[in-house]
């Protein structure tokens, strides 16, 4: 049928109208977007996880309203999860703009017919628009002008984002009961396991459980949980989504759910690593997971008997990649009474003596000793200061070796003396251990037993360069951290140290005592700060480094808490538990290394010298064939180690000077003088191959014999003493030193017990019954010792 001239149909007359509508709708939205814009999340108001290496959560920081969020995309998040929430609540959630008429009618004419909410019509993009609106929370999409916001709002959405933006806002802002959203807080808070693990049952446990979060919450109604569960796996199968077996098994698994707690592990390194990565949502941390808990329990339950205010540190650090396994920097994160907020692996303390090793590798390296140089642990005076022993015995001529596993205190200073401790400290810097002094203090003798402040990871990080050929290196707690590494010790000064501290059994055991072939080769050392105050064990293997302190963090003494007996034992521990692998305990020995016999008192190479001189032969390891001599003492009163030569009568074997009344037939002879400071602790057989002979009765005094008189007046050789009746404490005797012309110190069973000027007398109470041995020892070398017995009451 054709129409009249001049006249159009009725629809064609309304294209102008229906354009004009269709720019005027498009104008509105674009003008409701600019003046309503999406309130798409923030920085600022997003939760922080810390997870460790494997991605498991270690500690969750809740967002400015108290939620725990853990951040996800979909690949990280299981198929099956996907599957059965697109199944779920979306079937056609990539094909449609936002939201789906169909759906809404289908749920309107259900409202109509029965007068009540048979299906939703929401969109899974319509959901995320509810979640991100706060004004749209709560009942108000259910309002008619609620439900236009919600409607406008899933236009917005699908107008700036991606189908794959919106699915992860879903996964990561649902709210799946309490203050925990997404699924995967919700999968770790409720299954313990990442959402890319999820079973097909858990899998439709997680997906049901944002219709209804309060009332389906798995921790506390199981029952209800697993009702709709069970209506989901019965809807996936009847789509084909799911086989019906596979369904079958999923209803069998029971709804098992942990009590709803957020992680809290490594507390104090995800606290400190928060601050350092502001702007991060997800923190990778370099942490083993299955080790800190691990360690985490057992420094629990190990220090649980500690007295009051006590705590404890732990870091471990693989020594190839220098990053950190575990790390506790506290006992009891939260526990006030032991200031379990305070990390103590970032603390400055006073170190003891775990700056032992790093100054003998110095040595080593500047050419002064040899493994086994002879040092003398004796009563010594350093411009005043005069250290002494934790046990305040001394040991006389000791290797170098023997005084580093020993920790003795003298040989230390002496080395320390001879380095420099300006020249030591700023060696430490600069291979990544910052010592801490008082304000307008400079490094000196006491740094070495602890005069100073170091950190717990600093130490670590610098006991790893004895594994790693020298080279110490700044601990990495994330994979990002830059990798700092500096020399600290030659490759053979690393390796002979090593070698020293791994030969030091562990306390109680014996190699040949103990199956220890299957235990890891520890290279250790522990340290004591004055005071008790801190007790240090450090040690490692070729693979990990380990370092435990323990104290208290307001720095009160804790008696009786030192590091062998506190700390050490825990070290053994966790060394014994860490991985092994295959390779080689031992290192390879560097070709700047050799083996060499030396000989004693000369320090030398055993066969540089006549066997006559060589009272004592060692296997000593030396550095760039370097074997240096011992070292000659600073006194020139005392008698000079070494070589002394002397003319002596060939028939009488008698010492001559150079002014004799009588002929002599006279003939070269030389002896090798031990240290003047080692004499009191020399057999009698080494002391007389050192003397001098006497001088010949017609030759003038040569001087060579002045100042070794010293006789001790108080007691007598062998005496037998008792108390007076009646009497209370022990006896007491009045001693002098005579002969003496310098500082004397006294010993008694090789225990310092005072010191004397000269001759001045010395007033002490002997109260230990028994056998004893008493020295006075001058500074000058001249010494003399006696025994007594002391009777009981």
């Amino acid at each position: 049928m054709k129409h009249a001239s001049g006249s159009r149909p009725r629809w064609r007359r309304l294209l102008p109208w229906l354009r004009w509508g269709a720019v005027a709708l498009l104008a509105s939205l674009l003008l409701l977007d600019l003046l309503f814009p999406l309130p798409l999340p923030t920085r600022r108001d997003a939760s922080v996880l810390v997870v460790a290496r494997d991605g498991s959560p270690l500690r969750a920081f809740a967002d400015a309203d108290g939620v725990w969020r853990y951040p996800t995309t979909p690949e990280q998040v299981s198929p099956l999860y996907l599957q059965a929430l697109l199944g779920y609540e979306d079937r056609w959630f990539w094909r449609h703009p936002g939201i789906n008429p169909l759906a809404l009618l289908r749920a309107g004419g259900q409202l109509l017919g029965s007068r009540r909410i048979v299906s939703g019509g929401s969109t899974l993009t319509m959901q995320v628009a509810r979640i991100i609106d706060p004004g749209l929370r709560g009942a108000r999409t259910r309002t008619p002008s609620g439900k236009l916001r919600q409607l406008l709002r899933a236009l917005q959405l699908e107008a700036h984002l991606s189908k794959r933006e919106i699915l992860t806002l879903y996964l990561d802002r649902a709210p799946f009961g309490g203050t925990i959203e997404g699924v995967q807080a919700a999968s770790w808070a409720y299954l313990g396991k990442p959402a890319a693990r999820l079973s097909h049952a858990e899998a439709a446990l997680l997906a049901v459980l944002p219709q209804a979060p309060s009332r389906l919450r798995p921790d506390r109604a199981p029952q209800a949980a697993q009702a709709a569960r069970d209506k989901l796996l019965a809807r996936m199968a009847g789509s084909g989504a799911w086989t019906r077996a596979q369904v079958d098994d999923a209803r069998i698994e029971p709804v098992v759910s942990r009590s709803l707690r957020p992680p809290m592990d490594a507390a104090l390194l995800a606290q400190r690593l928060r601050v350092a990565h502001p702007a991060a949502a997800r923190i990778a941390s370099t942490l083993d997971p299955a080790l800190q808990r691990t360690l985490e329990e057992r420094v629990a339950a190990y220090f649980s008997d500690l007295p009051p205010r006590t705590s404890a540190a732990l870091l471990v650090v693989d020594n190839a990649s220098l990053e950190a396994r575990a790390y506790i920097g506290s006992v009891a994160f939260g526990d006030k009474r032991r200031l379990g907020d305070v990390d103590m692996v970032q603390a400055w303390r006073s170190p003891g003596s775990t700056l032992k090793p790093f100054l003998y590798g110095m040595a080593l390296d500047d050419g002064l000793i040899h493994s086994e140089s002879l040092l003398v642990d004796a009563p010594q005076s350093f411009s005043g200061y005069r250290p002494s022993n934790f046990d305040t015995a001394f040991n006389g001529p000791v290797g170098a070796a023997e005084a580093l596993r020993l920790s003795l205190n003298v040989p230390a200073v002496d080395l320390l003396d001879r380095v420099g401790p300006v020249r030591f400290a700023a060696r430490l810097e600069r291979g990544g251990i910052a010592l801490k002094f008082p304000r307008g203090a400079s490094p000196n003798l006491s740094l070495i037993l602890g005069g100073t402040g170091a950190r717990l990871e600093d130490l670590v990080g610098a006991f790893a360069a004895l594994h790693r050929g020298g080279i110490a290196g700044r601990v990495r707690y994330t994979a990002g951290d830059p990798r700092i590494e500096r020399r600290l010790l030659s490759p053979g000064a690393a390796w002979i140290v090593r070698e020293i501290l791994a030969g030091n059994p562990r306390p109680g055991e014996r190699d040949d005592t103990f199956d220890t072939g299957r235990r890891p080769r520890v290279a250790w050392k522990t340290g004591t700060s004055y005071g008790f105050r801190d007790a240090w064990a450090i040690g490692g293997t070729r693979g990990y480094t380990v370092g435990v302190w323990v104290g208290r963090p307001d720095g009160t003494p804790l008696p009786g808490q030192y590091g062998a007996a506190t700390a050490l034992p825990l070290l053994f521990e966790v060394v014994d538990s860490l991985p092994r692998g295959n390779a080689d305990p031992r290192p390879p020995r560097p070709a700047s290394v050799s083996e060499t016999e030396v000989c004693w008192p000369l320090g030398t190479a055993a066969d540089a010298q006549p066997p006559a001189l060589c009272q004592k032969r060692l296997q000593a390891w030396v550095l760039d064939q370097a074997v240096p001599p011992t070292f000659a003492e600073r006194d020139a009163r005392l008698w000079s180690p070494g070589i002394e030569v002397f003319a002596a009568d060939a028939k009488t074997g008698m010492r001559l000077s150079a002014d004799c009344t009588m002929p002599h037939q006279a003939r070269d002879a030389r002896i090798a003088r031990w240290p003047a400071l080692a004499s009191p602790w020399l057999p009698a057989a080494w002391r007389d191959a050192s003397r001098l002979p006497p001088l010949a009765p017609d030759c003038r005094d040569d001087g060579r014999d002045a100042g070794q008189s010293l006789r001790i007046e108080g007691v007598n050789d062998g005496a037998t003493l008792a108390r007076a009746p009646g009497a209370v404490g022990g006896v007491r005797l009045s001693l002098r030193a005579l002969g003496a012309s310098t500082r004397v110190q006294w010993l008694l069973d090789g225990r310092w017990i005072g010191e004397t000027a000269g001759s001045q007398s010395f007033v002490r109470d002997f109260d230990v019954a028994g056998q004893h041995e008493l020295t006075a020892l001058a500074d000058n070398g001249a010494w003399h010792a006696l025994r007594f017995r002391v009777l009981a009451p």
